[in-house]
C-alpha cells in the first residue's frame, strides 16, 4: 500500500530565509511532508536533514545502549552469564536494530512508524520469566506474533482512540514523575557509593538551571547533548573516576553461536514447554505497548503544527515494525524486548522533526557505537546516562501530562490514573481508568454517553479483565501470590 502525494515535498520546500524564525521553518517542513506508507521514501526527495536531527539521534543511541544493556543483564544474571556476554549481545543488538530496522523501515519504507526500541517496563519481570522456565527466544517469538496480530487488527489505534486526554495525561504525569525520582535516586546512590555525594548535587543543580534556561529560550531540543556534556564535565572536574574499557570489534553474528548449547545463551533452541512458560508474559508485554505508544504520539501532537497530520506516528504501523523486529532479532540471537523508541521520539517531537531523517542518523550512530566500542562506556556512565534520561524523557513526559490535564474533568481522570498506577502499575492504572472514564463514572460524563456500547464498556472491560488476570498470574497484584510460580 502506497500513499503517493499530490504535491511533492521537494516542490513545496522553501529556504530558511523565507521565514521569520527557525521554528516557523521547521513547522513548514513538517506541514509539506507526505510520507509514503509502505513505499520508498528517499532523502532530499521526501525529507531533508537538519541540524536538529542530530539531537534525537544522539539521545536515541545513548538510550539504546543503556536500555538493551539493562534487558540483557536482567536475563544474564539469573542465567549465570558474564558481563562480557552482556556487552557482546548489546553490540549485536545495536547492529540488528540499526541495519535491519531503524534505517530500512523508519528511514526508507515507512516514516510513519516510530523506531523499534526497548521495552523498559518489562525489565523487572525478566528474573521471574527465567525462574518460570522461560527462554529469551520463545519470549521474543511470542511477543512478535501477538504484536503483529494486534497491529493487523488495528487494536492499538482503537485502544488509543478510547483513551481520553485525562487518562493519557495522568499516565504521562505518573511515568514522568516516577522516572524523574528514580533517576535522581540512582545518580545520588552512584555518587554516595564513591563517597562523593556532592557530585550528584552539583550535577542535578546545574541540570535544573540549564533546563530552565533552555525552556525560556525555547531550545529544549538541545537539552540532551548539552545536559549530558555538562554532567560529564562537572563529574570529571570534581574527581569522579572514568575510563574507556570497551574496545573496537565485531560481535558474533551467527544465530547458531547465540543459540548453541555451550555458546552464547547456552540454552539451545526452545521447546514447547518454553513457549507455554512465557505466554502470560508475552501477552502482558504486548498489552503494555498501547499506553507506551500512545504517550510517544502525544508528544508529536503537542509540538507539531495542526496541519502536520501526515507525519504523525502511526500506532499500528509502529506495532507491526516492532513485532517483526522482535521476532527477527530474537531468532538472530539478540536479547532485546522491543517497544516504541521513546528516547528517540520524545526529543524528535520537541525539536519539531519528523521520524525519517533522525532515524537514518540514529542507525549510523548505533553502528559506530557498536563497532567502535568506546562510546558505549560513555553512554552508560552514571552522570551522562541519568541526566540524558531526566531531560530527554522524564521531564518532557511530566510537562506533556500537565498540559493535557488543565480542566477539571481531565484532571479528575488523571488523578485516578496516578492513584491506580501507584497502587499496582501503569498498565493496571491505564486499563482500569479507561474503563471508568468511558463508563462516565469519572471525568467527562458526556463523553461516555456519546460512545457506542462496544466502545463504552465491552472493549475497555474485556481489556481490563484480561490484563487483571495476567497480572494475577505473574504475581503483579499487591498481596496476591503469583498463580504461576517457578518449578
Amino acid at each position: 500500500m502506497s500513499d503517493a502525494p499530490s504535491q511533492t515535498y521537494r516542490s513545496q520546500r522553501k529556504p530558511r530565509s523565507h521565514f521569520d524564525n527557525r521554528a516557523a521553518y521547521l513547522e513548514h517542513e513538517l506541514s509539506i511532508m507526505s510520507p509514503r506508507r509502505w513505499g520508498i521514501n528517499l532523502p532530499f526527495r521526501d525529507y531533508s536533514f537538519e541540524l536538529e536531527d542530530l539531537v534525537p539521534a544522539l539521545a536515541a543511541t545513548i538510550g539504546k545502549i543503556v536500555m538493551v544493556a539493562a534487558v540483557v543483564a536482567a536475563f544474564a544474571g539469573p542465567l549465570g552469564l558474564s558481563d562480557a556476554f552482556v556487552v557482546e549481545n548489546v553490540r549485536f543488538e545495536m547492529l540488528i536494530a540499526a541495519l535491519l530496522f531503524v534505517i530500512l523501515f523508519s528511514g526508507f519504507i515507512n516514516p510513519n512508524a516510530n523506531l523499534a526500541g526497548t521495552h523498559g517496563p518489562m525489565i523487572p519481570l525478566i528474573p521471574l520469566i527465567v525462574a518460570s522456565g522461560g527462554h529469551p527466544l520463545a519470549l521474543g517469538l511470542m511477543v512478535g506474533l501477538l504484536g503483529l496480530l494486534l497491529s493487523i487488527s488495528k487494536g492499538g489505534s482503537k485502544l488509543m482512540a478510547l483513551t481520553s486526554d485525562g487518562v493519557r495525561g495522568g499516565l504521562l504525569i505518573y511515568l514522568g514523575a516516577m522516572g524523574l525520582l528514580s533517576q535522581i535516586k540512582a545518580l545520588t546512590a552512584w555518587a554516595n557509593g564513591l563517597e562523593m555525594g556532592y557530585i550528584a548535587f552539583v550535577v542535578i543543580l546545574a541540570t535544573i538551571i540549564m533546563y530552565a534556561l533552555l525552556a525560556r529560550l525555547e531550545m529544549r531540543w538541545l537539552s540532551i547533548p548539552l545536559g549530558s556534556g555538562i554532567a560529564f564535565l562537572i563529574a570529571i572536574v570534581l574527581g569522579a573516576p572514568f575510563e574507556f574499557v570497551t574496545e573496537p570489534g565485531i560481535p558474533h553474528l551467527s544465530p547458531s553461536y547465540w543459540w548453541g548449547d555451550n555458546t552464547g545463551w547456552q540454552m539451545g533452541w526452545p521447546g514447547l514447554q518454553h513457549f507455554i512458560s512465557v505466554a502470560p508474559f508475552a501477552v502482558l508485554a504486548v498489552a503494555m505497548w498501547s499506553p507506551d505508544f500512545m504517550g510517544h504520539r502525544v508528544f508529536q501532537e503537542l509540538n507539531y503544527p495542526k496541519n502536520a497530520n501526515k507525519v504523525l506516528m502511526n500506532v499500528d504501523d509502529t506495532m507491526a515494525v516492532a513485532s517483526v523486529r522482535q521476532a527477527v532479532g530474537s531468532v538472530l540471537g539478540g536479547g532485546n524486548l522491543a517497544s516504541s523508541w521513546g528516547t528517540y521520539m520524545i526529543p524528535a517531537a520537541i525539536a519539531k522533526r519528523p521520524i525519517p531523517a533522525g532515524a537514518v542518523l540514529t542507525g549510523l550512530f548505533c553502528v559506530i557505537a557498536a563497532l567502535w566500542g568506546y562510546p558505549m562506556d560513555l553512554a552508560v556512565w552514571a552522570p551522562v546516562l541519568r541526566v540524558a534520561l531526566i531531560v530527554g524523557v522524564f521531564m518532557p513526559l511530566l510537562e506533556a501530562g500537565m498540559q493535557m490535564t488543565r480542566n477539571t474533568t481531565s484532571s479528575q481522570s488523571a488523578g485516578i490514573v496516578v492513584f491506580a498506577s501507584a497502587f499496582v502499575n501503569p498498565v493496571f492504572g491505564w486499563s482500569m481508568t479507561m474503563l471508568l472514564d468511558n463508563l462516565g463514572l469519572i471525568g467527562d460524563k458526556e463523553r461516555g454517553k456519546k460512545l457506542r456500547l462496544m466502545d463504552r464498556w465491552v472493549i475497555p472491560g474485556i481489556t481490563f479483565v484480561i490484563l487483571l488476570a495476567i497480572m494475577a498470574a505473574v504475581g503483579m497484584l499487591p498481596g496476591i501470590p503469583a498463580l504461576i510460580t517457578a518449578e
